[in-house]
Formats: structure tokens, sequence, C-alpha cells
């Protein structure tokens, strides 16, 4: 019981949170689409093609959840390191499981509205030019691979804040190194082997994103997926990735508690 009603103060508060914050919100809802025409424009050297216009569409919401759901949750984190609230809540029965588990939650509610403001002007823009944004429902499965691997990448990050405090920056990198590298804006294939490799074993969201193209603009199925070893990985790369965030989160916390400190900055 107590888990569950922290867990429910958790979503509870990041839902607030959200609420609060709504003008940055609405900013975000803008800027993020802008950014994605942006590319499409950029790689189209000043036209929106239609054979670019979903391609990138695919990676941007992607790259969109990621460093909407990642940085939310980190900066909730840190605050409350900051202001001294998180080490306060350990001296409660509350388990700790239940308060970054509340905040996972609250953060993927929280990134869907920019995800979908990306994907309505993508969706709105393939139609104005004369195509059709397909869908399939098995599109699902990747989707929810990708949430998952990012909700454990963001438990890696927290356990490094609770150590190390001062890792803003690593937040702002590796959002910056997905789309650079991680097969966002140019599929892996385009990429050197080496790191096509390291993006599909790390990045969370590399093999989610392949597994959408290869349905959505190469007609496969979930179960004769041609790139990025397949079903088998898109399924286990996310389970590795969540497994490493809750080895190392425990770690990490049992090492801020063995040390005393939860609270300084």
């Amino acid at each position: 019981m107590t888990f569950a009603r922290g867990l429910a103060a958790e979503v509870r508060k990041g839902l607030l949170n959200l609420l609060a914050g709504w003008r940055e919100v609405l900013l975000e809802m803008i800027t993020f689409p802008l950014f994605y025409l942006l590319i499409v424009l950029f790689i189209g050297r000043g036209q929106l093609r239609v054979d670019l216009l979903l391609p990138v569409l695919l990676g941007m919401v992607a790259l969109t959840f990621i460093h909407e759901q990642v940085n939310r949750v980190f900066w909730s984190y840190l605050g409350d390191i900051q202001s001294g609230v998180l080490e306060q809540t350990y001296l409660t029965p509350l388990p700790s499981a239940a308060s970054i588990l509340g905040r996972q939650v609250a953060a993927v509610i929280a990134a869907v509205p920019t995800a979908l403001a990306v994907l309505a002007t993508g969706a709105t823009a393939i139609t104005v030019h004369g195509g059709k944004l397909p869908f399939d429902a098995q599109v699902i499965v990747p989707l929810a691979a990708i949430v998952l691997g990012t909700c454990g990448l963001a438990l890696i990050l927290c356990g490094l804040t609770l150590v190390f405090k001062r890792i803003e920056i690593i937040t702002q990198l590796s959002v910056a190194l997905y789309a650079i590298a991680g097969g966002t804006l140019v599929p892996l294939a385009a990429l050197p082997d080496p790191i096509a490799f390291l993006s599909r074993l790390v990045v969370p969201i590399a093999p989610g994103i392949e597994a959408m193209r290869d349905i959505l603009l190469g007609g496969h199925s979930l179960a004769a997926l041609p790139t990025g070893g397949g079903l088998g990985w898109l399924l286990a790369q996310p389970l590795l990735i969540t497994a490493a965030g809750v080895i190392l989160f425990n770690r990490f916390e049992h090492l801020a508690r063995r040390r005393g400190t939860l609270g300084r900055y």
C-alpha cells in the first residue's frame, strides 16, 4: 500500500509540474516541429521532399521523446537533491523504487505532447505534398521498446546524479550524440559499420527506429526485420539497458547513502 501511494504521489507531482510549466510545453510543441522541418529542408537542399519527410519524421519523433523523457526525470531528481527533498524521502517508509518509477511514468506522459506535435506536423507536411502517412499496428512493439530503453537510460543518469551531482552536460551531449550517430536523422545503414554497431548496442532508440522504418517504409513484418539484429535484438536491447539501469541505480544509491551525501550538492 505504501508503494502504491508513493507511486501515485510521484506521478501526481510530475503531472502538476507539467501543468505548471504549460508555457514551456507549448514552446517545445512549436520549436521541435520547426526543428524537424528545418532538418528536412537542410537535407533536401531547401525543399520539403516527400521521400525525406517520413524517414526523418520517424527518427525525430523518437529523438523528441528521449530528449523530453530523460531530461524531465533527470532535472526532477536533481531539483530534489538541490532542495533537500530527496534526502527527506529516505527518512520515510517510502521505497525508493516507488519514487523513481513514479518519476518515470510522469516523464513518459509529459514527453507525449511534444512528440505528438512533431508527428502531427510531419503528417500534415506529408499530406500537403500529396503523400500519405502509413500506419501498421506492428509499430507498437518498437515504440514500446523505445519507451522501455529510454527509461533504462534515465535510471543510469539518475544514479550517476546521486553520486557525482553535476553531470548536466552529459544529458545534453547524449541527446546530441543520438541525433548525429543514433540513426535518428540518418539511417544506421548509411553510417560506418563500427558506429552503427555501437548505436544498435547502446542507444535506446536505435533498434526501434530501424524497426519502424523497416515496417512502414519497407513493408516488412516484425518477424522478418532485415536490419538491426531483427526482432530478437529489438526486444532484448531495451531489457538489457533497463536491467543495467536498475543495477547501476541501486549501486549508486547505496554508495550515496553510505557516504551520507544524498542531500549534498
